[in-house]
Parts: structure tokens; sequence; C-alpha cells
């Protein structure tokens, strides 16, 4: 195998031409105790401050208490399940259930994350779990999963002691999460609707006034102060941004947001289908074969950074190759950290068509092997070869 490192600004031919376009803007001064602005598509923190301080996160809690209950109950949101009294009269934002009331599965998640009903969270809990403390067990071991290392729950809602906590580096990672949920990001993209005689509309302000807003969480306690999680697309890039105990969270948002997509475009580094390089083809009349990205790799770049690409294919290949069937790899990195990889597979097939001749080593190879040659079969064959003469 050979690898190859090269300079994605300096080539031509199979990748002309790569140049990172971006603005020189600087990081706007935030209100918040903590803060996190991460790309969600690489994981990428564009923005940190105090981001690994756990902190309190009020009802931005209630992302994880969806996530859990989502993944737990799948796709049938239309079940409905009947209040039990434990459930109600919970303190704080309320869709005040009643016992003994039936209510679907849909209007329960619409009302924790739209409303940030209290009483609503518990409930999920209750009926995923059996019990709360189960479920805010599963809670936490999905808090694990997710590499959130500074994160305790002991609520399903936020109202918690102070062990109940979360960095805002953690709340970012949550998000991320929570995107690729497709239940959960729906829900926290809807403004308004209505369930079951409940009207329930978004506490998120910046979906009505962040151009690209695709949703997220608000929180308030006392201990916690305002807290928010938010994030918008554009230009096919996602962002995800976290503050905790921000009492400017909005305009925060709007302007972490901004440099975000400012500082930090994403940039295409390499297209599905795109051609990466050629190897030398042994056996067959096709003297090289193609070689293409299996997946579009991106990154958000800021201005000055350089991205290089290290190509890992063999120096040759034997006929066949079969279209679609791994080859080799492409790592990319800025300076010496990787920033992507893709396998590169064949573009297309190509058959063995070019063979050894068998050395003869008698003109009786050329006779079928299920016939006994004549005489004068055998005559004229040897008188070919030059081994008789008349």
């Amino acid at each position: 195998m050979r690898r190859q490192l090269i300079a994605l600004g300096m080539l031509c031919g199979l990748l002309p031409g790569f140049v990172v376009h971006t603005h020189a803007a600087e990081a706007p001064a935030v209100s918040a105790a903590s803060a996190v602005l991460m790309d969600a598509e690489t994981g990428r923190v564009l923005y940190a401050h105090n981001e690994q301080e756990p902190r309190a996160i009020a009802s931005t809690t209630k992302l994880m208490t969806a996530l859990v209950a989502a993944e737990y109950l799948g796709g049938n949101l239309s079940e409905t399940v009947e209040i039990k009294w434990e459930w109600t009269g919970i303190e704080g934002t309320s869709l005040y259930l009643k016992p003994g009331e039936t209510i679907t599965l849909k209007t329960l998640l619409y009302g924790l994350l739209l409303h940030s009903g209290n009483d609503a969270a518990v409930a999920l809990a209750g009926i995923c779990g059996g019990e709360v403390e189960t479920f805010v067990g599963w809670m936490n071991q999905r808090a694990q999963d997710l590499g959130m290392t500074n994160t305790h729950f002991s609520d399903p809602n936020g109202l918690g002691d102070e062990n109940h906590y979360a960095s805002a580096l953690d709340m970012a990672k949550l998000g991320v999460a929570c995107l690729q949920n497709p239940t959960v990001a729906e829900i926290l993209s809807t403004r308004t609707i209505t369930l079951e005689g409940r009207q329930l509309t978004n506490h998120n302000k910046l979906l009505w006034q962040y151009e690209g807003c695709t949703g997220m969480k608000t929180g308030y306690t006392r201990q916690a102060g305002r807290t928010l999680v938010s994030s918008a697309e554009r230009n096919g890039q996602t962002l995800v941004c976290v503050t905790l105990n921000d009492r400017d969270d909005w305009n925060d948002h709007k302007a972490l947001l901004d440099y975000g997509f400012s500082a930090f475009p994403r940039q295409v580094l390499a297209e599905e289908g795109e051609e990466l390089g050629r190897v030398p083809l042994q056996g067959s009349l096709l003297h090289m074969a193609s070689v293409e990205a299996r997946e579009t790799v991106a990154y958000p770049l800021k201005q000055g950074e350089e991205v290089t690409m290290e190509v890992d294919l063999p120096d040759q290949a034997e006929a066949p190759v079969v279209q679609g069937e791994i080859a080799g790899s492409v790592r990319f990195l800025v300076g010496s950290r990787q920033v992507g990889q893709t396998y590169l597979v064949w573009s297309g097939s190509a058959r063995r068509d070019v063979v050894k001749e068998r050395p003869v080593d008698s003109p009786l190879d050329f006779l079928p092997q299920s016939t006994p040659p004549t005489y004068e079969e055998m005559l004229s064959l040897f008188s070919k070869a030059g081994t008789v003469s008349e």
C-alpha cells in the first residue's frame, strides 16, 4: 500500500482549486456563565466558555426525557394512556393533567417540549419506566452513552436538587442526539399545534426570530437562571448552541449562531462519487481503474486552515475489480488532526480478460483430449512443428 499526503489547496486535475472562503469574524461577547457552539455534523466546537463546568440546567433537562421516551416508545405515538394520580399536581409549568383522564403519547411528548409540562415529564417517565426512578436511571445511562461526562440527572423535568446538573458541552452533545432522532427533531421544530383540545405553543422564540432556527428547548429556575439550547440550519450546515445562566440568551444565541455560520462555514472535502485517484490494473485490457469517495465528507473550516488529504491505495491491483467494492481509504487532516475520512471504492467494474498463455510442450496439446489422433493428423502436426521432413 502507498500513502500520499496532498494539500487540497495545491491539487490540480482530480481535485482542482480547493480554496477555503471564510470571513474573519470575531467571537461575540456573551452574558452566559457557560456557553458552547457546536457543528452538529462533525461535533467540532466553534465557541466555548466554561464549557465543562457542571451547572443547573432547568427544563432543558426535558431534551433527555424526550429522547429516552421517544427511543423507548418508537414511532407509535397514537396510543392512549390513563393518567395516574402520582403524575399530577407537579409544581411549575404544567399541562394540568388529571387523574383518570386518557391522553395520547403524542400529546404528552408535544406538551413536554413545546409547553414544558413538568407533569408530562413525570407521566412519560412513569409510562416508559414503570416508575420515575427507573426512567431517570435510563437518562443517566443515555448520558454516558453520549459521552456526557459532566452530567447527572435526578428527575425528568429539571426541578431537581444539587445532584441534577450538566455542562454546556454535554448539553450540546445531547442537542445533536435529539436532532438525529426524527420524532424529537420534528417536535422541537414545531411552533404551534393543537392536540386533543390543547393549544400548545413552543416557548423557543428563536423559531420566529432567527432565520433557519430548527428548534430546541428553553429553561428557567431561580437556581439555574435562564438556560437555552437552540439549533439552526444554513447552507446545509447545522449548529447547536447552548447557554447556561444567561440573562440575555436570545440575543446571545443569535450572535453566536451568526458567528458560527460566518467564521466556520461547512466545506465539502469530498463528494460522494467524486473520483479521488486511479490504480494501475493488471490482467485487464483496462490499464487503470478509478476510485471514488464512498460518501460525502465535509468539515467547518475557519480562515487560514489548510486541509491535507492522505490517500491509502495499493500500488497496483489485479483484475477483476467490482464497482462499489472497497479499494482503499482517504483521510483529511488539518495539521496532524484528522477531520474526516471515508473509504475509496472502485468507480466501475473491470473483468479479467488478459490471461497468460499456457506453454505448449507438444504438438499433441493442440488436439482434443477425448479423441485419439489419426496417423495423418499426427504427421501433419509434427510436420508443422518442424520435427519431421518428407
